[in-house]
């Protein structure tokens, strides 16, 4: 145990000097190992894990879908859809941050980055909330909770690296996430009426123009087309995940040449971009493979199930816990490091009270999801700040209704598997 706690203590010095989680897990992992079973046998176990856990074939579908969407961004298909969303509903009070919201779910069902979606949409959707007289609080905060809607809505590259760290369905957990992320769009919708009748933050927008909205929807289709046929190959069993994504990308390519909106240039910057996204999120996956090793050489994992067998404390009240602890973490880190550092612990302690572990990855992945958008850390708040110029107090602000809102969608997850589970027991039968 004391040699436990000093290499905890080394990762979080690690974390503390800023050393990138990957090599911060690999580098505690590896010592771990080093101290537990010597020099040699450690070197043998790294050399194992770090292959077998970056050789795995569903990792394919995290560079394809990444590309996917750097191409459809590239393209300028991603602000054709904002543009359509706000022709059909931007007439309404508050109407251009709803169309913000529902465009955030069209960039989530093609980008899976919650990153890559705020920033898509503070280039392309605040300028025109800011020109209607918006509120900058209320348009950048309606950009910042817009984008998290990739973390969940499917192909979200968190369900990928949770799918692989937990050896879960990804096509499951794709289907998963279709009604949590729908849900979580249309209580972001309520609370921007809200805010528009009760507030003078969300003017009303231009008279609704049926020609034009028909007219700007026609750029649109190709790409809902496609998330329908990506998604719909997937539920149907047509395709695996991985062969889904490359069904994407070759829908994506086709789109953006049939429209002539893609250079040779932007497919190079698009091709690196999806590379060097690509090869920071397999070094993350294998080595927290190397740190959950070395937890289970420690017995670490097996003490911890053993407690939770053995204890008296409710269900509820466990899994309440590791939210908790998860929601603390958002604060400080980013989706994908909470994943690495959290699953190796928190799943199988959810798997020993008889979690299912497709809803358990759902409300994972809606927790990190809430962790987006609280300080100090709130990463789509500094995306969004970044590009908009607004004040991050400002932003954190104008966020504290949605986050509310986000919570008691995280409590209906948790009291109602069924909202999660319904499509994916679907998809079995």
């Amino acid at each position: 145990m004391l040699t436990f706690f000093v290499i905890l203590i080394l990762l979080a010095v690690l974390m503390a000097a800023r050393v990138p989680i990957a090599f911060a897990m690999g580098i505690a992992g590896t010592l771990g190992l080093a101290a537990q079973l010597g020099v040699r046998p450690a070197l043998a176990v790294l050399e194992r894990t770090f292959f077998d856990s970056s050789a795995s074939f569903i990792l394919v579908a995290i560079p394809l879908f990444i590309l996917m969407a750097e191409l459809l961004t590239a393209g300028d298909v991603t602000r054709r859809a904002i543009i359509a969303c706000q022709s059909w509903v931007g007439h309404f009070k508050g109407g251009l941050a709803i169309a913000t919201v529902g465009a955030s779910v069209l960039l989530a069902a093609l980008v899976g980055s919650s990153t890559a979606s705020t920033a898509a949409m503070s280039a392309s959707a605040f300028p025109e909330m800011r020109r209607h007289n918006y509120s900058d609080r209320l348009a950048a905060a309606v950009v910042s909770v817009g984008g998290t809607l990739a973390v969940v809505v499917p192909p979200s590259i968190v369900l990928v690296v949770y799918g692989v760290l937990t050896e879960t369905s990804i096509g499951k957990l794709f289907i998963a996430g279709i009604i949590p992320g729908l849900l979580t769009a249309c209580g972001l919708g309520v609370v921007i009426k809200i805010i528009a009748h009760t507030t003078d933050q969300a003017p009303k927008g231009e008279p609704f123009v049926l020609v034009k909205a028909v007219k700007q929807s026609r750029h649109v289709l190709p790409m809902v087309l496609l998330m329908f046929a990506v998604i719909g190959a997937i539920y149907g069993g047509i395709a695996s995940p991985s062969e889904a994504a490359a069904l994407g990308v070759m829908g994506s390519l086709v789109i953006v040449l049939a429209q002539r909106t893609l250079s040779f240039v932007q497919f190079n910057r698009s091709v690196s971009s999806a590379i060097r996204a690509t090869v920071m999120i397999v070094t993350i996956i294998a080595c927290s493979a190397i740190f959950s090793n070395y937890l289970a050489f420690t017995r670490i994992t097996h003490s911890l199930l053993e407690f939770v067998a053995t204890t008296d404390m409710p269900r509820e009240v466990i899994i309440g816990i590791i939210i908790l602890a998860l929601l603390v973490m958002g604060m400080f880190m980013d989706q994908l490091a909470i994943l690495s550092l959290a699953m190796p612990l928190a799943f199988p302690t959810a798997m020993a009270l008889d979690c299912n572990p497709v809803w358990f990855g759902i409300v994972v992945t809606k927790t990190v999801e809430i962790g987006l958008l609280t300080p100090p850390l709130g990463l789509n708040a500094y995306v969004a700040s970044a590009q908009t110029k607004v004040p991050l107090k400002t932003i954190f602000k104008g966020v504290l209704p949605f986050l509310g809102m986000e919570i008691v969608v995280l409590i209906l997850l948790l009291a109602f598997p069924s909202i999660t589970l319904f499509l994916p027991e679907l998809m079995s039968s």
